[in-house]
């Protein structure tokens, strides 16, 4: 089995909770950035050992948050020693806006990941897009660059769509499924 990392940044337990999703699927360990946009202790380490890194952060005004944006220009380092070179990786956000402008965070994860010269993994889920569509299935929002959710502003975690959370889950596994044909290779 790949060894997958899913490093996230969440404001108020969304994104976590769509993190959660993706690394079941995975079987990815979590690494959080923190408020002030830094990684644990061994976190550098940890996504330095890893097969796939998958990464995940809210689009705040459509884009990654700030504290995600700190760990990414942080991971200069890693870029000059191309440290994830031919890694996997992919990524995933959540807005409260049913588009919010997520394509254009997405857009920064695999711009994030082009810079390190790692292998994009694309959601690989067919849409539900006809009339008999209810928002709790997969893939309802309609994303083939990454897993995107929705969340409403006025509402916790605990009451994000359940197609939204599956379909995360279903692309933390095909991230997995992926790197390990990678790995076999």
């Amino acid at each position: 089995m790949p060894s997958i990392a899913v490093v996230y940044h969440s404001g108020y337990g969304h994104t976590q909770r769509m993190a959660q999703a993706v690394a079941e699927g995975a079987g990815a360990r979590l690494i959080a950035i923190d408020a002030d946009g830094n990684l644990p202790a061994g976190g550098w380490e940890e996504l330095k050992a890893a097969d796939g890194i998958i990464f995940g952060s809210p689009t705040y005004m459509g884009s990654p948050t700030w504290q995600f944006k700190k760990f990414a220009d942080a991971s200069s380092k890693q870029w000059f020693a191309q440290e994830w070179k031919d890694k996997v990786a992919a990524g995933f956000t959540n807005s409260a806006g049913m588009n919010g402008d997520k394509f254009n965070a997405l857009v920064d994860l695999f711009t994030l990941a082009m810079q390190h010269s790692m292998i994009w993994v694309s959601q690989g889920l067919m849409p539900s897009n006809t009339r008999a569509a209810k928002r709790d299935d997969v893939n309802y929002l309609v994303s083939y660059s990454g897993a995107i959710a929705q969340s409403p502003s006025d509402a916790g975690a605990d009451a994000m769509s359940a197609g939204d959370l599956e379909t995360a889950r279903l692309f933390g596994k095909r991230v997995a499924e992926v790197t390990a044909r990678l790995a076999r290779a």
